[in-house]
């Protein structure tokens, strides 16, 4: 069956370029919806989504911002008017996937209608910065990013491949359907390289008592996306053993979530087991990035792109009040489990990262502070121990049952 892909760019500059992939699209049996994006100058040809539609969606006359001649607001203008267009779209079923094509100021207008769709709904991008950081235009949505290799501008031998490559794969991600995967009630898990153990037979026995485990893996994108999932009321529970992301907030690591990480739980009324897992850690790439002032401290190379840095005994009481705080805020029944003897592989105790009294503090801080009807648990484990996993998902399930 015939389905529709939004393409989005801007026409006045690119016109070449969207005829061939819209020509490609309606050659593989599927049609297009066009979304001009372009501001300065009028579309190479007409569009089906005008960008006067799309100005005026965020606020603004396309007339005004031709006058204006201001890039930031035209920038936020139009990324505010092609989310919403495009979401409009989906939601009225006019649209099944979305391609865009651009450079830095295409690639924010296309992502920002892609990060306005539901996961699951194809989106794929391509861009000359798709080889840098993305994480800005990915957020926590399914956007594929394809490398343009050369400049968005024009046809040659190289781009024309490359287009052709983002169509195939956007048609064949429009054109598979999904296998049928069991309903059952789902659980949010957090995990690290260093809490694997854990997570592992945590979401075993979960599974082995009819629940499907989402594990998220605590890199900054993955916690935010855990709590959109969890906002999203999509899950029963969250098992949250792995709070890692909050020692890169605080100590300006590269994998922060936010300063929202840990609320949606709490906020939502979801039942949670929480574990100051790898809060031991702070996280940078390789060891030249990191900051001169941490040069001097306990660092541990995980390996070539990844640095970790022990928390200090003072960084640990501030980490342990913050958890706290945010625990506390929860209306629906909420546990603390803390492993006396280790909170990673790394903390262990015959681990670099031992420091009983760095853990001390940490733990100290959470009794303190969390409220007093929470219950928390101190077991002589380290955080991967079978008996520690069973403990907390026992937890778990009880909260669930």
């Amino acid at each position: 069956m015939a389905k529709t892909i939004a393409v989005i760019g801007a026409l006045d500059t690119k016109g070449d370029e969207f005829a061939f992939v819209k020509r490609e699209i309606e050659r593989r049996g599927h049609h297009v919806v066009m979304v001009d994006t372009g501001v300065v100058g009028q579309p190479a040809f007409n569009p089906d989504v005008a960008a006067q539609q799309i100005a005026d969606a965020g606020g603004t006359s396309l007339q005004q911002l031709r006058e204006t001649a201001d890039r930031g607001q035209a920038m936020n203008t139009m990324a505010a008017g092609v989310a919403r267009v495009v979401e409009q779209l989906h939601r009225d079923g006019k649209i099944h996937a979305v391609l865009g094509m651009g450079g830095g100021a295409g690639t924010a207008l296309g992502t920002a209608a892609m990060r306005s769709l539901p996961v699951g709904v194809p989106k794929v991008m391509v861009s000359t910065v798709a080889s840098g950081d993305t994480s800005g235009y990915v957020g926590t949505r399914d956007v594929v990013m394809i490398p343009s290799v050369v400049d968005v501008a024009g046809i040659n031998r190289i781009s024309a491949r490359i287009y052709a490559n983002a169509v195939g794969a956007v048609v064949g991600m429009v054109e598979t359907v999904a296998p049928p995967v069991d309903e059952k009630p789902m659980v949010a898990m957090s995990m690290f390289g260093n809490t694997t153990p854990i997570a592992e037979r945590c979401r075993q026995t979960m599974e082995a008592h009819g629940y499907e485990v989402l594990v998220f893996h605590a890199t900054g994108t993955g916690g935010r996306t855990m709590e959109d999932i969890v906002a999203g009321g999509f899950v029963s529970g969250v098992l949250d053993i792995t709070t890692t992301e909050w020692a890169d907030e605080l100590m300006g690591g590269v994998m922060a979530a936010g300063p929202s990480r840990l609320d949606a739980a709490a906020s939502g009324g979801v039942p949670q087991v929480v574990v100051p897992g790898c809060l031991d850690m702070v996280n940078f790439w390789g060891i030249d990035t990191v900051p001169k002032e941490y040069r001097d401290r306990r660092l541990y190379q995980w390996n070539s792109n990844i640095t970790l840095m022990r928390t200090t005994p003072q960084e640990n009481a501030e980490l342990g009040r913050v958890l706290a705080d945010k625990v506390s805020r929860s209306s629906a029944p909420v546990a603390l489990f803390l492993p006396l003897n280790g909170l990673s592989i790394l903390g262990g105790t015959d681990g670099e990262f031992w420091w009983p009294e760095a853990d001390k503090a940490l733990f100290d801080a959470i009794v303190e502070h969390t409220r007093e009807d929470i219950p928390v648990y101190k077991l002589a484990n380290n955080i991967n121990d079978d008996d520690f996993a069973d403990a907390v998902v026992s937890k778990m399930l009880e909260f669930l049952s």
